[in-house]
């Protein structure tokens, strides 16, 4: 029963490295310079299923004793969001979120709770043919696409 699941880890695992390998190199090949705070943060969102807000990926950099320096963090992300080596989400309120962007255009979207700010994330392969058939119709090239579906969790809706 666990093999699917071990499976699933072991491709999330691979995914990530590659992502993280991918991701220094680039920026090598782009000409920034290598240094602790950019490998930091390129480590940290390898390791994450999901977007986070520069506070928090400067909260956990800290909380593993690798603190960087929010001005740091930021910069690293504005620049690997230029590069599109990482998706800069904008779920409301001024809150951005950055997750790691994936080559080869495998994604999820994100369903966020107004009242608590919890953010999950969705697949939906329907979505995606319709965000396909839109494209056609419309004769435009999607180049990349977020969903952002607000809401109330289900806590919050209970409470």
């Amino acid at each position: 029963m666990s093999e699917p699941h071990s499976h699933t880890a072991h491709a999330h695992a691979h995914s990530s490295a590659d992502w993280q390998e991918h991701t220094l190199r680039t920026l090598t090949e782009a000409g920034h310079r290598k240094g602790g705070a950019r490998n930091a943060v390129v480590e940290l969102l390898a390791e994450q299923d999901c977007a986070l807000t520069a506070q928090e990926i400067d909260d956990r950099l800290r909380d593993g004793g690798r603190a960087v320096g929010r001005a740091s963090v930021y910069r690293i992300l504005e620049l690997l969001t230029e590069l599109r080596l990482v998706q800069r989400i904008d779920v409301g309120q001024g809150i951005a979120r950055y997750e790691r962007h994936q080559p080869d255009g495998d994604h999820h979207h994100h369903l966020v709770c107004d009242n608590c700010g919890t953010i999950e994330p969705f697949e939906d392969p329907s979505l995606e043919q319709a965000i396909e058939q839109v494209s056609r119709r419309l004769s435009f090239a999607v180049d990349e696409h977020d969903v952002v579906l607000h809401g109330a969790c289900s806590d919050c809706r209970e409470g």
